[in-house]
């Protein structure tokens, strides 16, 4: 099958044959239709995971998928060949990802049912992303009134996070350069979102919006301690990018690091929100599996929202 691989790390991915996956007992065999770029997919090809994970080579890259389910590995149960399911992909090592014209993967972990209503290509660009997006907004656990600011906001986390807090009644403030990124993370939501310019005197804007400081902040991006400095005493931070408790020690506010976990019923909430229009999964271009290591390029370079791959 066609993939995208790295024969060692750091590297630039490549588009390959290699040998078609077989379901081990307790996997799906998912024929992939689409999948996208992530933070953690373009770390990898950096060699930014070496000694965290185990890496296989040739190691096919991807974490997110959406597809059809083809085969069963022994035991699985839940779900039938023909099932439309999309997900990421969960195993403790790397080397047999998403990119690829088929997957294999936990049918325990990491994998959900596409309802009616969620295209593929949005389906593909859903898991992890959304995931990181929800966990991080119910870590600092942000209440209707309560000011929270993204900084990263015009990433795929943020833009999701971005939707998932104004739903809940917060006021949001959000990173994002005047123009094309302003208007972007604008027309996330009809809440009014509160824009702040990360290049320039990020303190002095946010403090014209909230004197007393932000309830909370999540950190997708920028300088963790300079977020944190924003916070009001008993505010709250959550981070994708390893700020954590151990960084606000001593400090009257509370840090979380988070982890993104997509366990079915996360992928099953985000899955129906996006299939009624509750949330938009903010794809703004759309590679074809050969195309891949362009897309790579494109999310190094700062590409807005999601960046989606068809692989059939």
């Amino acid at each position: 099958m066609r993939a995208v691989t790295l024969d060692s790390v750091p590297a630039t991915p490549a588009v390959g044959e290699v040998d078609l996956p077989r379901p081990e007992a307790g996997e799906l065999l998912v024929k992939v239709a689409a999948t996208s770029i992530n933070g953690f997919d373009s770390a990898t090809a950096a060699g930014y995971l070496q000694g965290m994970m185990e890496h296989r080579f040739p190691l096919v890259a991807g974490k997110d998928f959406a597809g059809t389910v083809e085969a069963l590995g022994e035991g699985v149960e839940g779900f039938a060949v023909g099932d439309a399911a999309f997900g990421v992909v969960m195993k403790p090592f790397l080397g047999t990802g998403s990119l690829a014209e088929y997957v294999t993967v936990p049918a325990a972990s990491g994998v959900a049912v596409i309802p009616e209503g969620l295209n593929v290509r949005d389906a593909g660009a859903l898991g992890l992303a959304g995931t990181a997006a929800l966990d991080s907004v119910e870590a600092v656990a942000v209440k209707p009134g309560e000011t929270l600011l993204i900084s990263g906001a015009t990433g795929g986390v943020g833009a999701l996070a971005v939707q998932l807090a104004a739903a809940r009644g917060v006021k949001v403030i959000a990173t994002a350069r005047p123009g094309t990124q302003a208007d972007f993370v604008s027309a996330l939501t009809d809440a009014e979102v509160h824009l702040v310019d990360f290049t320039g005197d990020l303190e002095a804007q946010v403090r014209a919006l909230a004197p007393g400081g932000v309830d909370a902040a999540l950190h997708l991006a920028g300088d963790g301690a300079q977020l944190a400095g924003l916070l009001r005493p008993g505010g709250r931070i959550a981070s994708t990018l390893g700020f954590g408790p151990d960084a606000v020690e001593g400090q009257d506010i509370t840090a979380y690091s988070v982890m993104a976990d997509p366990n079915s019923q996360t992928l099953g909430a985000l899955a129906t929100d996006a299939a009624s229009g509750a949330l938009r999964v903010p794809v703004t271009a759309t590679y074809s599996l050969e195309q891949a290591p362009d897309a790579f390029a494109a999310f190094g370079a700062g590409a807005l929202g999601k960046l989606a791959i068809t692989c059939s």
